[in-house]
């Protein structure tokens, strides 16, 4: 934090935060509409705990959770559902140099009991609960896929 330049910080803001809230104000104008709509935002289990060296990312994170349950209660009259998803490491392209840098097998090994970091069907399928009507009276919540991760 300390070292952190200024333009990066408000690179990591206008990704993480400011692009989902823009998207949820365009879409939620549409769904506002229709009476009827579902936002699914993907956060971090970086939001809801503090990461080292990740400040930006921490801080847009735990932003987008609370603009989660804020526009949860803000579009709810209109019938529009608005959840997110908090996923810790997931097996990407864009995670890779992360996770060859942070060893994340022996991380996985004594901090996530399933012994593994995440997949992409992993967050797919929390996507698919949320987006559909098994979760019609879900709303301002963040779920949580870690592995059971305890660090």
């Amino acid at each position: 934090m300390l070292e952190a330049e200024e333009g990066i910080w408000d690179k990591i803001i206008d990704i993480n935060l400011k692009g989902p809230y823009l998207c949820s104000q365009a879409v939620g104008r549409l769904m506002v509409e229709r009476k009827k709509g579902n936002i699914i935002n993907i956060a971090s289990t970086g939001g809801l705990r503090p990461s080292l060296n990740r400040t930006a990312y921490s801080v847009s994170k735990a932003g987008l959770i609370m603009l989660t349950r804020v526009l949860a209660r803000e579009l709810g009259s209109h019938n529009i559902r608005v959840n997110a998803i908090a996923p810790w490491i997931v097996e990407t392209p864009i995670t890779e140099a992360m996770r060859s840098k942070i060893g994340t097998k022996d991380i996985t090994s004594v901090n996530v009991p399933l012994g593994r970091i995440g997949e992409t069907d992993d967050i797919v399928g929390a996507a698919l609960f949320l987006a559909s009507d098994a979760a019609g009276w879900i709303t301002g919540h963040t779920i949580v896929i870690d592995g059971g991760c305890i660090a």
